[in-house]
């Protein structure tokens, strides 16, 4: 596709809880994308969502918005146990260039891999959501690392804990196993993910330990062993305090991020690199790394170019949790 010189991207919103907020903010704060329509199955919140964006048209049933309007992007927001669902349908209604799929991208690697085949027989583009993955400090620490400033990366540490006091079902949809709740998929992924990217390869070995809650897991820590016995050490849920460091420790330096995803935009964050030349400082300005992932998605459009995050990505991400899922059940190591 090359829409070098076109219209602005007419994007739709698939759910319209939180996170889809955040997306609606990305499409005014960006140029190239109108936010021209949203589905949600609630009317309420569809209401309350249209007065706040003051969009134009909405609807509760999908396959209406997609018979209506005129889409180039579809943004699914909806819980993840829906995504595949919903995204396969969107793909064969055949009315939209590409789909932007938030994490977790589904709920299993089977799910993943239907979903990918859906588009590609389609031929709409897919992606998923990782909003930090376009943040310039994940990029420059990776180009730090791919011309070796730190060597080779030997282990990975990094935590992603933000306290939740009363986590009952009945609360959130965060602790209900029907809705695909509970750490793993919630923040754990985040880091799988980001573990992932920084190493370059999926890891051949998983264990993983629970803070069991309710109905879903509350906490996780996880082990994910890659090839020469390095190794990324993840802590992450939603039963300790405040935590997102990151450390990626290399045979002959060490980069550090204080927080991994939440990125925040009205505050500078700072990539530290110590060597044994001494430490070095990257800092980066407020930014809104939603607006960045979008604009991301447009220039693929415009120009072909391959997606930060290609679609062979999600179904490998997919397949780590599961066999998280797979070792808190046995107790033992799964190899991949």
């Amino acid at each position: 596709m090359n829409n070098t010189k076109r219209n602005k991207y007419r994007v739709v919103i698939v759910g319209t809880g939180s996170i889809a907020r955040s997306h609606a903010r990305a499409c005014l704060h960006n140029d190239q994308t109108d936010l021209v329509a949203v589905c949600d199955v609630s009317q309420t919140t569809l209401d309350s969502f249209t007065q706040q964006f003051e969009v134009e048209r909405s609807y509760t049933i999908l396959e209406e918005m997609l018979d209506k309007e005129q889409i180039d992007i579809a943004i699914i927001c909806t819980w993840q146990v829906n995504h595949a669902e919903l995204g396969t349908r969107i793909a064969e209604s055949r009315r939209v260039q590409a789909i932007l799929v938030e994490k977790p991208f589904t709920v299993n690697a089977a799910e993943a891999e239907a979903l990918i085949a859906a588009c590609r027989n389609s031929g709409v583009f897919v992606a998923e959501a990782w909003k930090f993955r376009h943040h310039p400090i994940h990029l420059k620490a990776k180009e730090i690392i791919e011309r070796g400033g730190i060597g080779e990366v030997v282990q990975v540490k990094s935590t992603f804990c933000h306290p939740f006091e009363d986590r009952q079902p009945q609360v959130n949809w965060y602790w209900q196993r029907g809705k695909a709740g509970g750490a793993i998929y919630i923040v754990s992924c985040y880091n799988i993910h980001h573990a992932r990217f920084v190493v370059g390869e999926q890891p051949e070995r998983v264990f993983a330990t629970q803070i069991p809650g309710v109905e879903v897991d509350d906490a996780a820590s996880i082990m994910l062993i890659f090839s020469g016995g390095r190794t990324a050490q993840i802590t992450s849920g939603f039963a300790s305090w405040h935590s997102q460091n990151v450390e990626i420790i290399g045979t002959r330096g060490v980069l550090r991020i204080e927080d991994l995803a939440w990125n925040n935009e009205d505050q500078a964050v700072v990539l530290q690199q110590k060597t044994g030349d001494g430490v070095a400082h990257y800092e980066f300005k407020p930014t809104f790394q939603f607006t960045l992932q979008l604009q991301h998605l447009c220039e693929c459009l415009d120009t072909g170019a391959p997606h930060r995050i290609p679609a062979e990505d999600s179904i490998a991400q997919m397949k780590v949790i599961d066999a998280v899922f797979e070792s808190l059940n046995s107790g033992k190591a799964v190899m991949l």
